[in-house]
């Protein structure tokens, strides 16, 4: 006789269970392992680079710092990303900017002119930069017309000042500084009259950095240039990770970390 062994219900429903468990369990770990590897992916594509351009974005003690560049490594706390930094040469920046796929750069000026070859987040801070001179300098300089006949005005050597200047119709300026530090060296030792080339912040820095005692810099009252400083990614970044960075620069706004993170650089230091 055909004996029918038939398992219970009870045991056909703990199985049924347990499958649906286990394809709970295997479509998980897929989602995450397929996050993860996303996240991997988007890492080793992209690269910020930037320039050293204090106090926003510069080397001390072996590491890359600054207002904006915390700012930039905030961003990507919130949106998961990892993403190398490097630290370049002003011109080799821009190039890469330019040239190397998916890569992002700050900090940068917001032009008409560079307005359709990136894409952009922002803005981080509104900035304007002054020309600055010895407070002890015979002749004090107050209009544009005298700027014209100053004898040397000396700025960076390449970048957006040095070109905006040379529109000016300035053909005083003296373009042999490398480095923004060389600029007050040379105004402190009478090798030029007059320097362009940082914020108000950057003063700051570069006279506390070379104990340039307070007063002894005069700001010249001549807006040369005023504009918002912003994140810029080349023309082939993601949409979807220009609108993360965005959200997640919006939401260091709202929480106030922003403003924390700018003032750390904008407050005079202690006595």
């Amino acid at each position: 006789m055909l004996v029918l062994h038939v398992r219970p219900y009870s045991f056909l429903k703990q199985r049924t269970a347990h499958q649906a468990e286990h394809v709970k369990f295997s479509t998980l770990a897929a989602a995450l392992i397929c996050l993860l590897l996303g996240t991997f992916a988007r890492a080793e594509e992209y690269q910020v680079v930037t320039e050293e351009w204090a106090p926003y974005n510069y080397h001390e003690n072996h590491q890359l710092t600054g207002m904006t560049t915390e700012i930039v490594r905030a961003i990507m706390a919130l949106t998961g990303d990892d993403f190398e930094m490097v630290l370049l040469p002003s011109m080799r920046a821009t190039r890469a900017l330019q040239t190397r796929p998916k890569t992002i750069m700050y900090s940068m000026f917001r032009t008409a002119e560079r307005e359709p070859l990136y894409k952009w987040v922002g803005p981080i801070v509104e900035e304007s930069i002054y020309p600055y001179q010895l407070a002890s300098a015979a002749q004090p300089v107050h209009s544009l017309e005298q700027l014209l006949h100053v004898p040397r005005i000396t700025t960076r050597h390449a970048g957006l000042v040095p070109d905006m200047l040379q529109s000016l119709g300035l053909n005083n300026i003296d373009r042999s500084a490398t480095a923004n530090h060389q600029l007050y060296r040379m105004l402190m030792a009478g090798r030029t009259d007059i320097i362009i080339g940082d914020t108000d912040a950057g003063v700051a820095y570069y006279s506390r950095q070379l104990n340039i005692a307070p007063g002894t810099l005069r700001k010249i009252p001549i807006e040369i240039y005023r504009a918002s400083l912003y994140i810029a990614f080349s023309r082939d970044s993601d949409d979807e990770l220009i609108s993360d960075w965005a959200r997640a620069l919006h939401q260091l706004r709202l929480s106030g970390e922003l403003e924390r993170i700018q003032r750390r650089y904008t407050q005079p230091a202690a006595p």
